[in-house]
């Protein structure tokens, strides 16, 4: 991550979410986001319920001179 959040930053992310959404909203959103975490977590497992391991490769470059 090219970037860390601290406590201030989280808390300030929070209030800019809770003045976006309201109070009411907010239980239904973070168990949404929570339900689409699950998802996705279980669409990256593969049929023997073993996760699947994404590697990226670094392409070779050559330099012509």
């Amino acid at each position: 991550m090219p970037f860390k959040l601290g406590p201030m930053e989280l808390v300030i992310i929070l209030v800019i979410v809770f003045i976006i959404f309201g109070a009411g909203k907010l239980p239904q959103i973070f168990s949404d986001t929570g339900k689409a975490m699950r998802n996705f977590r279980e669409s990256q497992k593969n049929d023997d319920g073993e996760e699947v391991v994404v590697v990226r490769r670094k392409k070779k470059t050559t330099k012509s001179t």
